[in-house]
């Protein structure tokens, strides 16, 4: 009956939490992509440039939201299992309620692994891609340029302008705006041009074109020229990739806490610290509100005017677990060794979820006044 009664449960919640977690995520992430494909795509970079950056940003937008599912999956169960006597029966029939939220723990456990896959594995791999695609990105000018009829700014100071690209990859008709220097600007001017790699960095080589200069004096000179080579941008680096943002590092990294990495992050160990225990901590927090969603349901009984209460107590409890999450970060941040109060509010949201489900097994009992005659005196 019990084995029965799980399968069944799960199978909701499951149902539930898949769908919101597509839902969310889709929102979510179509918003982000918005604001990408408007930074990438309108500087001149190819569709597949943002796609490949697009996607390497689910795995953080998944790991944030699993939890919101996974306690918005036990609330709306919950609710409907009060709502259709499912939970009125199952205490009528003396089930207690800590065995009445099993299948809800067992399915913040599988969003606690699969958040521990993110957080450990997929997260850091993606943050490091991210890293490595924006440093080739900025050291890359050649594609900012394959796209005719716009004023394209590949560098601070240089504006260009294409009217037409052959199949060849050969620029024609072709104006550049070079305002780096600021005692003069300069306009070039080509019949044609071509990006070509240089160990100076990449080199945009005018053909048959006009350099005019205008000095900050207000005096204007001209220049023809068959062939004139300028520089855009820096030479590329070999050297290794320090990354900023410590999601892009790999759990064994942050336990070394190597403290020549962290001087040239420009960082502290306090920080390295509370990304490493964050990893931990997080995914708990998909246990605490599937438990804490469900549980919410479990207290006060039935009620012909639904569970509203019910959902708004529990709704309130999560947001109260989230001003401590806040808390505990700036906390462990502030000072070494602090680490230990990343953990404090999964503790509270535990603490949180025996309570609910003692009261829903023992729902405290008010005793009635007795009521008065007639006459005003006790009966």
């Amino acid at each position: 009956m019990f084995a029965r009664y799980d399968r069944y449960t799960l199978g909701r919640l499951t149902v539930m939490f898949g769908f919101f977690t597509v839902v969310l995520v889709l929102v979510f992430w179509i918003n982000r992509t918005a604001r990408l494909f408007d930074r990438l795509v309108g500087n001149g970079e190819s569709i597949a440039v943002f796609v490949e950056m697009s996607a390497l940003t689910l795995p953080y937008l998944v790991y944030l939201i699993l939890p919101v599912c996974v306690f918005a999956a036990a609330i709306q169960t919950g609710n409907r299992m009060g709502s259709d006597s499912e939970i009125v029966a199952l205490q009528s029939a003396g089930v207690s309620a800590f065995r009445t939220a099993r299948p809800a723990f067992y399915l913040g456990v599988m969003a606690a692994c699969l958040m521990l896959v993110l957080a450990h594995v997929l997260i850091p791999t993606s943050r490091a891609q991210i890293a490595e695609l924006e440093r080739d990105l900025s050291q890359d000018v050649s594609g900012r340029f394959l796209e005719e009829g716009r004023f394209l700014t590949p560098l601070a100071g240089i504006t260009v302008f294409v009217t037409e690209i052959t199949d060849q990859g050969v620029l024609q008709r072709v104006l550049l705006s070079d305002t780096r220097a600021p005692e003069s600007q300069v306009i070039y001017t080509a019949d044609e041009a071509l990006l070509v790699p240089s160990s100076q960095g990449p080199q945009l080589l005018l053909v048959s074109g006009l350099a005019q200069t205008l000095e900050a004096d207000g005096s204007l000179s001209t220049l023809d020229f068959d062939n004139f080579a300028i520089t855009l941008g820096s030479p590329p680096s070999d050297e290794p990739l320090i990354l900023r943002d410590l999601r892009g590092y790999q759990t064994h990294v942050l336990l070394e806490a190597d403290p020549d990495l962290i001087r040239r992050i420009g960082t502290s160990k306090a920080a390295f610290d509370h990304e490493l225990h964050t990893r931990f901590a997080t995914p708990m927090f998909a246990i605490v509100n599937a438990l804490l969603g469900f549980a919410a349901l479990l207290v006060g009984g039935f009620s012909r005017f639904g569970f509203w209460y019910q959902v708004a107590g529990g709704i309130f409890l999560n947001v109260l677990l989230q001003v401590g999450v806040n808390i505990a970060e700036d906390a462990a941040l502030a000072t070494q060794g602090a680490w230990p109060v990343v953990y404090a509010p999964v503790a509270a949201g535990f603490v949180m979820v025996l309570v609910m489900l003692w009261l829903a097994d023992h729902p405290p009992r008010f005793r009635k006044r007795p009521a008065l005659d007639p006459a005003g005196g006790a009966p």
